[in-house]
């Protein structure tokens, strides 16, 4: 089985207009809400064997500060570039060529990706779009990423900062 977490990244600040969009931090509430998420999901239990994120500073902001939470060296975060700017197409490829050797990976990225691809995947499709760190929880009857799919997808749960904590 494997278990495949998708998070947008935390809310990020819009103050610093000299820095492009890949460069964008974390306000306020963002820095106080993924470590929260990450204790809502260490209260599940939750230690994934791989995170993957987005190399842009929100997403891997985000990352860090659940991987803190979750008791996970931020040195083994994945950066994988193609998620900044992926589509569904992308996001699934990159889903698809995950490692097989790990059984549940936490993804950080962006909408309007994410909320396509956990719409995609997941047979309970999310009401509405997938809130800044936000986490959907999907799992799926297979050994190997490859054969991700909905036909064998289980909604496991959905978590957003208003919901935990």
């Amino acid at each position: 089985m494997k278990t495949l977490y998708l998070m947008r990244h935390a809310k990020s600040s819009w103050s610093f207009d000299e820095l492009s969009d890949q460069e964008r931090p974390l306000n306020d509430r963002g820095r106080d809400d993924a470590p929260r998420m990450g204790q809502a999901l260490a209260a599940r239990h939750i230690v994934p064997d791989l995170i993957v994120s987005s190399p842009a500073v929100r997403a891997m902001s985000t990352a860090v500060l659940v991987a803190r939470e979750l008791k996970y060296a931020s040195a083994n975060i994945v950066v994988e570039p193609g998620i900044y700017q992926a589509d569904l197409d992308d996001l699934l490829a990159i889903i698809r060529a995950l490692p097989d050797t790990a059984q549940s990976v936490l993804l950080t990225g962006h909408n309007p990706t994410l909320t396509d691809v956990a719409n995609y995947l997941s047979p309970s499709p999310l009401s509405s779009e997938m809130p800044t760190a936000g986490v959907i929880c999907l799992r799926f009857q297979t050994e190997a990423w490859a054969e991700v799919k909905q036909a064998n997808a289980e909604f496991y749960f959905f978590d957003c900062p208003k919901n935990v904590g």
